[in-house]
């Protein structure tokens, strides 16, 4: 993999506007442990593992849902904050959590009415999301235990999950061995390297469901946050968030974010598919995709703290969502209760409802040929 050296971001309307390419994040001792976390319902026993550098960037990772429990690092004043929305029990993530950092599968986003087919033959996944299936179904990989190894290297830290997924479960054809390893380097990059199996020929489509404030988790909403995306179309959805079939242009729509700007810029303007979403809940279709290679897609940047973060992944697309149904019945780590806008996602995926579009990349994998994608997350201050 060659190594991301980040995207030529550009300067909107002056500094204001400007996500910098510097990081002045200290280093120090990479580390990795781990802890008790408590029981599921069932009482299943969960872990918690802690990654990265003291002083420096910390990873949080539970093995329920292989979750992103917390990402902390400090601001431009060396004051420490979790950047990412998170839960503090088990029984929180089991109740009600909208997917906070989990890992999502089988299938991430939509498939219209559960259904697809794989050379001719139907599957049925049970619907969770109105008429649709969403993230897997009603009992998707963010809601099982995952085995978890510890990665403990010169140069790198973090986690080996794994979960095998047996034929049938979900409606979903195939025993689905799947593999996620969460690692973080030295220059404060947080690799996700992804990777599957499968007995049958069966559809995948995995991804982190961060929920992302680089001002701080609990520090209200991320509307005056920058953000850049290398994406000239997106994809118009209709009943159910389901796409309506071909990519649209972004141009002279809020849903141009070729050029850095605020996430809320535009997110009151009177746009159809604004109002469908109840803001911004779309799959952006990434420039420059070919399969297997890695390349820089977006980037955010919070003038306020300073914090700022790089994406690179060799997926096609990329699902933003804008936090529009944080409602007020979710209460974070810090005891702050989340609210509408108080974060957004950059999910790195295959197009929603891929099964049912033949014009879009495919997400079959068959016996013989691994499922494989990769997801950079860096990390800096300035």
């Amino acid at each position: 993999m060659s190594e991301p050296t980040g995207p030529e971001l550009s300067d909107v309307e002056g500094p204001k506007d400007d996500i910098p390419t510097g990081s002045e994040l200290r280093g120090g001792r990479l580390t990795v442990s781990d802890e008790p976390f408590g029981e599921t319902a069932a009482g299943e026993a969960v872990r918690r593992f802690t990654f990265g550098t003291e002083g420096g960037l910390q990873v949080r990772m539970l093995t329920y849902g292989a979750t992103i429990q917390s990402i902390e690092l400090p601001d431009r004043r060396g004051r420490r904050a979790g950047i990412t929305l998170g839960l503090s029990t088990v029984a929180d993530y089991e109740d009600h959590s909208p997917y906070f950092g989990a890992t999502i599968g089988r299938f991430g986003n939509r498939i219209a009415s559960g259904r697809f087919s794989i050379d001719g033959e139907s599957f049925q996944v049970p619907v969770n999301d109105g008429d649709n299936a969403l993230h897997g179904g009603t009992t998707g990989f963010d809601k099982r235990i995952w085995d978890a190894t510890p990665i403990d290297e010169d140069d790198r830290v973090g986690v080996s999950f794994r979960y095998v997924s047996p034929d049938g479960e979900m409606g979903f054809p195939g025993t689905l061995d799947t593999t996620v390893d969460y690692t973080l380097d030295r220059r404060h990059r947080l690799t996700i390297a992804y990777r599957a199996s499968t007995d049958r020929p069966t559809i995948v489509n995995l991804t982190n469901h961060a929920y992302f404030n680089l001002a701080g988790e609990g520090e209200g909403t991320v509307e005056d946050q920058l953000l850049q995306v290398a994406a000239g179309h997106y994809l118009p959805v209709g009943d159910g968030a389901i796409p309506l079939g071909p990519p649209a242009p972004v141009d002279d729509t809020p849903f141009d974010f070729r050029r850095a700007k605020p996430i809320g810029r535009d997110l009151r303007v009177g746009h159809e598919q604004l109002l469908r979403g109840q803001g911004y809940d779309h799959n952006w279709i990434l420039d420059d995709y070919e399969q297997g290679r890695l390349r820089p897609v977006a980037a955010a940047y919070d003038p306020k703290s300073g914090r700022w973060l790089r994406c690179w992944t060799d997926e096609p697309g990329v699902q933003i969502y804008s936090g529009n149904f944080l409602d007020g019945t979710f209460t974070g780590r810090s005891g702050t209760v989340y609210r509408q806008g108080d974060a957004f996602t950059l999910e790195t995926q295959h197009y929603p409802d891929s099964p049912n579009q033949p014009d879009y990349p495919s997400t079959v994998v068959r016996p013989g040929t691994p499922y494989e994608t990769t997801t950079v997350f860096q990390f800096g201050v300035a």
